[in-house]
Order: structure tokens, then C-alpha cells, then sequence
């Protein structure tokens, strides 16, 4: 990827990242796409695996992708995401690798950073974000905000998720929003419930409220988180729901796009 990305740069192709002729801005999906569970309850029994994204990608517009936190995907990789949406209007959002985010955890990074926002230039406009996602154990100092800052590439749509509550602090949105950088409002256990919005983008991921991914969302919790992000006059909603447990992800994201839709 580093070469490739090496030989990108100077061909001119690296570009900063924008949403272009897109008059919805509201963008709801899942944390994933590709569920054994998933068969029978939302992808019918008798639905191919190899159709499962074209059923997915016909009810919702954007997908959170998980697998790259895992493996470092390949070119090849990238090129197979741009195929499967095809001419569609849909969009990838990437979940930052973990040696970037947990094994380096931001320090001395700022190579592969590059080397990994190679594949915004590949998606091209079906690039969404990327989700840099810190572990728990993560606490907040200046430093570390400094240092997180200071490594990323801001020509990228850069949302970053911490999961310790110290992170939570005015400190935090002023340097996010002198950067453009977009902070992750969170439902997560034992989080800030709130949305906090320093960017023109505001970013969301559900995880379930008592327990991690398991919750089912009544209306009533989505109707709250609704309407904050009404009162956000936010440019651009990206939501993902991450309780893939029972298939609830498909229902929540269903649910809260209907009454981000309604008058």
C-alpha cells in the first residue's frame, strides 16, 4: 500500500475529500454488512451470499466497514469495494486499521496514515469517512490530544472515537474544530449521551445503551437522538448502528431514518 500510495501521489490523484451533487445529506447504515445471523431475517434464506451486499446496498446508502480494523486491505481489496456498489450513490465509510489505532496508538503514525488514506483516493466518490476508533484505556491529556492531531492527514474526513468518558471535555471540541476534525458522539455503555458536533459533519455510532451491540433502540431513544441531530443543523449525518445482534441494526437504522425524514 505505501508504494502504491507513493506512486498516487505523484501521478497528482491524491485529493481532499468532498460529497459532491448530492442533495440528501443524511446518511444511516450499519456497522458491517455481512452477518451469518442476518440470513432470515434480513437477507431472505434463499438469497445468495454473493447477493447479500445488493440487497443491503438497495435499503440503505452507506456501510461502516469493520474488516480493515482487522487486516490492512489490499489494492485489490479497495478495487473489489468499487465494483460491488457499482454506479450506485453509496458510500464506504473504514474503520482505521488497529496497528494505527491500537497497536501504534497514534504515535509516530503519520506514514501509514497516508499510506492508509490511499483508499479514499481509490473509492474516489464513494469515500464516506474514516473511523479512527482509540481503545478504552486511552485517556485523555494534552499530549495525546496533540499528538493525535498532529499525525492525521487533514485533507481526509477524520472522525475519531474515543471510549473513555475523559475525552469528553471543551478542551477536546476546540482543537477538533480549529482542525475540521469530526468527534464520534457515542451511544455507547458508560459514555457521554450526547452529541457534540465540530465539524459541519456530525458522526454517530450505536452500540446499545446498557450492553455492547445487543440493545434493541425503543422509539423513543431514537426520537431523543433525532431530534439533537435536528437541532445540529449539521451539513452532513453519518449514523451507524452497531448492535448486530438479532438483526436490531437493520431495524434501529430503518426507524431513525424515518423520523429524520419526517416533517
Amino acid at each position: 500500500m505505501h508504494l502504491a500510495r507513493v506512486e498516487n501521489e505523484s501521478s497528482g490523484n491524491s485529493k481532499a475529500l468532498a460529497i459532491q451533487d448530492e442533495k440528501d445529506h443524511l446518511y444511516v447504515g450499519c456497522s458491517g454488512w455481512f452477518y451469518w445471523h442476518w440470513r432470515g431475517a434480513f437477507y431472505p434464506a434463499d438469497l445468495p451470499t454473493r447477493s447479500w451486499f445488493r440487497h443491503y446496498a438497495g435499503r440503505f446508502k452507506t456501510v461502516e466497514l469493520n474488516a480493515p480494523f482487522y487486516s490492512w486491505p489490499t489494492v485489490a481489496t479497495v478495487e473489489s469495494w468499487i465494483r460491488q456498489a457499482g454506479r450506485r450513490r453509496f458510500f464506504y465509510t473504514v474503520k482505521v486499521c488497529e496497528l494505527i489505532t491500537h497497536i501504534k496508538r497514534l504515535a509516530g503514525t503519520r506514514t501509514l496514515v497516508r499510506d492508509f488514506g490511499l483508499i479514499a483516493d481509490l473509492l474516489g466518490p464513494h469515500m464516506g469517512c474514516f473511523l479512527f476508533q482509540l481503545p478504552p484505556s486511552f485517556h485523555y491529556t494534552p499530549a495525546r490530544l496533540k499528538r493525535i492531531l498532529g499525525q492525521l492527514d487533514h485533507q481526509r474526513r477524520n472522525v475519531i472515537e474515543f471510549r473513555h468518558k475523559s475525552w469528553w471535555n471543551h478542551t477536546v471540541y476546540k482543537a477538533f474544530r480549529e482542525t475540521g476534525t469530526i468527534f464520534c458522539s457515542c451511544s455507547g455503555p458508560r459514555l457521554p449521551d450526547e452529541l457534540i458536533k465540530t465539524a459541519d459533519d456530525i458522526y454517530i455510532r450505536f452500540h446499545g445503551v446498557k450492553k455492547w451491540y445487543r440493545h434493541n433502540y425503543t422509539i423513543e431513544e431514537l426520537d431523543v437522538w433525532a431530534k439533537r441531530i435536528a437541532e445540529s443543523e449539521a451539513k452532513t449525518v453519518w449514523a451507524y448502528f452497531n448492535n448486530d445482534r438479532e438483526g436490531y441494526a437493520i431495524k434501529n437504522a430503518r426507524a431513525l431514518s424515518r423520523l429524520l425524514r419526517s416533517p
